[in-house]
């Protein structure tokens, strides 16, 4: 088997042929066959699927993706929160409304993006299928990137449905004369060799050994049992993992590590797709089911049950359920009644790799640090930026993406810049954030530094609110009750004493929404200020008062949680501001 750097190499030249096919193709109509019928887009409420529609009008006009498709954002149905699982069959559900018995002939790409981006929250306002790569002319954007690296697959696929996420990757090479050909009826998945603790936070296969030689490109087989989320024990005992002279690695997590010559691994998912009977089956079982009331995962839910070694013990471990409803159990079982004994196909990718871009760590060490993605997808430093010479000599792992920095700034190693306006004045710190921001004060900004900003709408007037965090704060993480919010921390402060530096009083009126998650996303602790310059200063200077204890009271400011800010979002104001900095740089260039 090739060497490690040669299969990185040959990802990089196989990706490559796919964006110049793909590059091609934008701005053109597609012929009959060669491109998806429909591309589907899910959002998790009215405010983000507008939002979503916004921005693929825009797409459109400016010609960035190719014509003649069906673009769609289907919203989830209000009420309780029913998982990608729940989503997928809602989508089934909103094509044949659109198209009656006519969409059982349709190709579809369904791209699961309805959260809210906790973990990754410069991505919370437009969507993480919206998030901005440091490449193209213009930029691309994980959608372009997705349709780009899916360009072979249209062609050799019968009807049915790839469902794929918004916030990963995955780059593979096969063999000239081989083909991935999605034509088989089921369900058929992609499989990715990767080293068992990546396993234990992603799907992983039980293939027959007997079946698959894991050399060459690619390998047809069938998965005897899939694996959800499985600890290292349940692997062996199961016979998923395979032990390869010389097994390639797909390290999903930040980690450093990059054991491609590793011995022992997992063959791990990643995109799934289903033939239209099974497409059919799973929409007069939602139709039955009339609403559902507990989230449902398209991965562990729909192929569990799949298989000849499945059993429904899997219906009852709800441990890795974030919520456990009292019908899940029941949901589970019927989706195991309703698909026992259907095949799952497996397409064993034997160089590819698989990245996940969906936390701030993972995020600034894949755009930044010197990692397989940036060689295999030839990320820039600058792209499509203005830059001065005459500004600090930018450090090689800083990534700027359609910003224009004044001459004088300095942007600290490791640090990631998109869609702002940087003065002379500023000093960004390593490893630091900066997203939609205006910064044109005299300020030395910390490392770790995360920095966001909207344009927000309140009485039919734009307001501008800034939210400022550590790269590594929690903003998932909540207490129920007031007297424990001590627990939470802000750049390694207790939130209580930053309340206290802030002039903010403890109440039930400091967050927002239900009273049973008190954490950063619901705390009403950010200004809203008149420009997008004021709201910047007023966050930083909130951080200066935590970072050196002194006070810096925000009385007199309406605040806002993260919560909020997302609700009041102007998406038109938002992304005037990215077409202003993008007519600047295409006007200086």
């Amino acid at each position: 088997m090739p060497a490690a750097g040669e299969r990185s190499a040959a990802r990089r030249e196989a990706t490559g042929r796919r964006l110049a096919r793909f590059a091609a193709l934008r701005g053109k109509a597609a012929r009959p066959g060669e491109f998806w019928d429909v591309v589907a887009v899910t959002a998790a409420d009215a405010e983000q699927a507008l939002a979503y529609r916004q921005q693929l009008a825009e797409k459109l006009s400016r010609k960035e993706l190719p014509l003649g498709v069906r673009y769609h954002v289907f919203v989830d149905p209000p009420g309780p929160k029913i998982g990608n699982g729940g989503s997928t069959l809602h989508v089934l559900r909103c094509l044949e409304d659109l198209y009656g018995d006519k969409w059982t002939s349709f190709i579809v790409l369904l791209i699961h993006s309805g959260g809210y981006s906790q973990r990754l929250p410069s991505a919370s306002a437009l969507g993480k299928i919206f998030t901005a790569l440091p490449f193209g002319d213009p930029v691309y954007q994980m959608l372009e990137l997705k349709l780009a690296m899916y360009i072979d697959f249209p062609s050799h696929m019968k009807p049915g449905i790839l469902v794929t996420c918004s916030d990963d990757i995955e780059l593979y090479s096969t063999g000239v004369t081989e083909t991935i050909t999605f034509d088989k009826p089921g369900f058929t998945a992609l499989a990715h060799p990767s080293d068992l603790t990546v396993g234990t936070t992603h799907g992983v296969f039980v293939l027959d050994p007997s079946s698959f030689s894991g050399k060459g490109g690619l390998e047809y087989t069938s998965c005897h049992h899939f694996l959800h989320k499985p600890d290292i024990e349940t692997m062996r005992q199961c016979g998923a993992i395979c032990v390869r002279g010389n097994c390639s690695q797909l390290s999903s997590s930040g980690e450093h590590s990059d054991s491609e010559n590793d011995l022992e691994c997992v063959y791990t998912d990643s995109i799934f797709y289903m033939d239209h009977s099974i497409a059919k089956q799973l929409l007069t079982f939602y139709k039955q089911m009339g609403t559902l009331c507990c989230e449902i995962d398209a991965y562990g839910d729909f192929l569990q049950a799949l298989g000849p070694g499945a059993t429904q013990d899997y219906t009852k471990n709800t441990s890795n359920v974030t919520k456990e409803e009292s019908r899940l159990v029941e949901v589970r079982q019927k989706l195991y009644s309703l698909l026992k004994g259907t095949t799952l196909n497996v397409i064993v990718l034997n160089n590819s790799k698989f990245y996940h871009i969906g936390t701030t760590q993972e995020y600034l060490f894949h755009f930044t640090s010197d990692s397989k993605l940036k060689f295999e997808l030839n990320l820039l430093s600058v792209a499509f930026s203005i830059f001065s010479d005459k500004a600090e000599t930018l450090d090689q792992s800083a990534s700027i993406i359609q910003s224009i920095l004044e001459p004088g700034c300095f942007i600290g190693p490791g640090s990631v810049i998109e869609y702002s306006r940087i003065g002379p004045e500023v000093s960004v710190g390593k490893n630091s954030i900066i997203s939609g921001s205006y910064i044109n004060l005299k300020v030395d900004m910390p490392s770790n530094c995360f920095l966001s900003s909207l344009s927000i709408k309140i009485n039919d007037q734009v307001k501008y609110v800034s939210m400022v965090f550590s790269v590594e704060d929690n903003l998932k993480k909540s207490v129920k009750l007031l007297s424990d919010i001590h627990l939470l921390q802000f750049f390694g402060v207790s939130l209580l004493e930053c309340l206290d530096l802030w002039g903010v009083k403890v109440s039930d009126q400091l967050f927002s929404g239900e009273n049973t998650h008190l954490g950063l996303w619901t705390a009403r602790i950010f200004p809203v200020c008149s420009t997008l310059s004021e709201s910047v200063s007023m966050s930083l200077k909130m951080l200066n008062s935590v970072q050196h204890m002194s006070a810096f009271k925000l009385n007199g400011f309406k605040l806002l949680s993260v919560e909020e800010m997302l609700t009041y979002k102007d998406v038109e104001d938002m992304l005037k501001f990215r077409k202003q900095i993008y007519d600047d740089i295409r006007l200086q260039r």
